[in-house]
């Protein structure tokens, strides 16, 4: 049966659409005429006669398929399986691009011609088109007479188009299921398809037990890494064994490696190479561990109350607020206060800022959607976002994440308490933001909301829950056990959503249990109330101590920063606050000696350190009356007269690292809180570290009460 590669696109699409879809979507999503689409529906009805299912038109409203579920499974299994006559341009070059990555010697044109049933003119055509793709990357496509073609470049390079391909054609799911339990059920006809082509580039056997070991390793983290850097990261190691195997091995600059091992990534990234080479038995190159140490540390979905006090937080902190203001007074709209989005920003910044340093693409899927929706606010971040980091060149895909956080501080936020539902989101912590935002603005009898990711769906128990919604397709789930929609949920989702919840019984806030011997008992969220009254309860105790043990301690005689320190931390272990002195003293030092705790352009310095020795929560402010030379955060030598003292626990709760953190970011919040924390006023200090503390406080249990 012949079809035509845009007649197989257009059924695609509608056999995955929801809702009736117009002739000028598919248009634009083929970018072809209307007329185009109108003569391509007139060929398809004959191959859909063949599985009974009828093509039906509403004028004003738009086309649909309809018919049984098997005969509509029939062809979606069909085109599955088809191999492919013809491919659109775009197919054909990425066919293209991974057979010439794949080649271990120059090609001939004929004979890429004829496998793709083209001819030559053809193909010399697409070649040029790659050549332009590919300049972005730094590679080279050759092409000489007699010769053949060949790719010329660098084997990152080569890696880096590998991951992009696979994340521009292959969504979440949908490589998931080609790598997972599905893999083995997939029927074996298909193999002139996208995905196949592209998986081609690494054996599937190999991405199975690549993905297993990274797997294994994620449930080991203390911090969760976003399920599309969890797939660059399987993509990346599957690529590397399969291009080690073949005798390509990556380089990467010494000096920077050696500055990569001093990091807890590169612990991780060296657990995850022993367990691959034990696997696979090759040796892999030191190389290869820095480059996963990279991927890791751009991968980082960190919640607040991890980032603590690092010194690229604080630079973050400061750029994030500097882009609030930034928005603000284009918006004229009030969002210096509002701590949520500070946070969010923060934690997207930080992995963000290191992946354009390092010239990591991430993919966006959403990305045209945003600018279409979002197109005034994308235009102002994207002004913002120059402005503020004028020496770095954020791509769209970044910018286009900044705009679901101002998107959803933007929303209005009305609540009320009454059903619960689960959020499924695989594009990010902003993803889920704006979507979450979204669903309590447009339906206010859902405000118990929890996000999660596609890797986490597995360990929950989604029958505890009134309605699951998710931005991707799951498989594992009945169509009635979810409703798909996108992340800025439109009109017509809003609307099934509510359709859903009118069909949904009264009273959920409340569970009726009959027992046999008495009278009916009700039972509310116990376990969830009393994990908010933990929290509460964590955050009053960590803002406590912070605040009594605040002071500002005057230094005349010291003039070195280890004698300044030690006699403080004297102080503390005569108040009780430590156990050891000198091993407090000893944590504080090494953490100078990893990197520069100077804040740039100030006189302060910010020395904090964890340890088993530390009792609670402590913050202090000491000044020397003789300046110290210290090294910047951004590696400059800085003149300081105020060492800021933050301390912690080893082992402490999430919520007070989460005050300490906000400490950090406070300090440097403002030119005038930075002036403030330069001056000598002990009583002006604290009140100003009361107020914000307090604001927190109740943004907090606010937050408790609306989840």
């Amino acid at each position: 049966m012949y079809i035509s590669a845009r007649e197989r696109i257009i059924l695609d699409i509608l056999l995955s659409a929801e809702d009736d879809t117009t002739i000028k979507q598919l248009a634009d999503a083929l970018d072809v005429s209307e007329r185009t689409i109108h003569r391509d529906l007139k060929g398809s009805e004959t191959v859909l006669e063949q599985f009974n299912i009828t093509l039906v038109k509403k004028a004003g409203v738009g086309i649909r398929l309809v018919g049984d579920p098997e005969d509509i499974n029939a062809l979606k299994l069909m085109l599955y399986k088809q191999s492919h006559n013809e491919y659109t341009p775009e197919e054909r070059q990425t066919i293209l691009l991974c057979s010439l990555l794949e080649a271990v010697e120059p090609m001939k044109l004929v004979s890429l011609a004829n496998d793709l049933h083209v001819t030559i003119v053809t193909i010399s055509h697409d070649l040029t088109r790659l050549e332009e793709q590919l300049q972005d990357y730094g590679l080279q496509v050759v092409r000489k007479r007699g010769y053949g073609v060949e790719l010329v470049g660098e084997e990152r390079a080569k890696r880096r188009v590998m991951s992009d391909m696979l994340a521009r054609h292959m969504d979440e799911v949908e490589f998931l299921s080609l790598i997972r339990k599905n893999i083995q059920h997939k029927p074996t006809a298909q193999t002139d398809s996208i995905s196949e082509k592209l998986l081609g580039l690494v054996e599937r056997e190999k991405l199975v037990i690549v993905e297993r070991v990274i797997e294994e390793i994620n449930n080991e983290l203390d911090y969760f890494i976003a399920d599309s850097a969890y797939i660059a990261l399987v993509v990346h190691l599957g690529l590397a064994i399969e291009r080690i195997l073949q005798g390509e091995n990556i380089k990467i600059d010494k000096s920077y490696l050696e500055s990569l091992k001093i990091t807890p990534e590169y612990k991780i990234a060296n657990r995850i190479i022993a367990k691959l080479e034990k696997v696979f038995q090759i040796d892999i190159p030191e190389a290869e561990i820095g480059y996963i140490t990279m991927h890791l540390q751009g991968a980082k979905l960190r919640y607040e109350y991890e980032y603590m006090v690092e010194s690229t937080h604080l630079q973050t902190a400061a750029k994030a607020k500097q882009l609030i203001d930034y928005v603000e007074a284009r918006l004229n709209t009030p969002l210096g206060d509002d701590y949520s989005l500070f946070q969010g920003l923060i934690t997207h910044l930080t992995p963000a800022l290191y992946r354009v340093q390092q010239d990591m693409r991430i993919h966006n899927p959403l990305l045209e959607k945003i600018k279409e929706d979002y197109q005034m606010l994308f235009d102002i971040i994207r002004n913002g976002a120059e402005e503020v980091f004028p020496d770095l060149t954020i791509p769209d895909e970044e910018i286009g994440f900044l705009v679901l956080h101002f998107g959803s501080a933007l929303l209005s936020h009305q609540r009320q308490e009454q059903l619960q539902a689960l959020v499924i989101c695989s594009s990010g912590i902003g993803t889920s933001k704006i979507l979450s935002t979204r669903i309590k603005q447009e339906i206010p009898e859902i405000s118990h909301l929890r996000n999660v990711s596609l890797f986490e769906l597995q360990q929950i128990d989604t029958s505890a829950y009134d309605i699951i919604i998710s931005t991707i397709r799951l498989p594992e789930f009945d169509e009635e056990g979810y409703i798909l929609v996108s992340p800025i949920l439109t009109k017509e989702e809003t609307e099934r959503i509510k359709a859903f919840i009118h069909g949904k019984a009264k009273g959920v806030q409340l569970a009726e249990v009959v027992t046999d011997s008495g009278p009916k008992i009700y039972y509310s969220n116990v376990k969830g109330f009393v994990t908010s009254l933990e929290a509460s309860q964590h955050y009053a105790e960590a803002i406590v101590s912070v605040l009594k043990s605040f002071t500002l301690e005057t230094f005349e005689k010291e003039t070195t920063t280890k004698a300044v320190l030690t006699r403080a931390c004297s102080q503390l272990l005569e108040a009780g606050m430590i156990t050891d002195e000198e091993q407090v003293v000893r944590a504080l030092l090494e953490r100078e000696r990893l990197g520069g705790l100077g804040i740039p352009n100030t006189r302060l310095a910010l020395f904090h350190a964890r340890s088993h020795q530390i009792g609670q929560p402590v913050f202090r402010s000491l000044y020397t009356q003789k300046p110290l030379d210290l090294k910047g955060m951004d590696g400059k030598d800085v003149e300081v007269d105020h060492l800021l003292l933050l301390l912690a626990p080893e082992e402490t709760s999430k919520q007070t690292l989460e005050v300490l953190s906000l400490i950090s970011a406070i300090i440097i919040e403002s030119k005038e809180s930075i002036a403030l924390f330069e001056s000598d006023n002990q009583q002006l200090m604290l009140s100003f570290l009361s107020m914000q503390l307090e604001k927190f406080y109740h943004e907090k249990i606010q937050e408790m009460r609306n989840s």
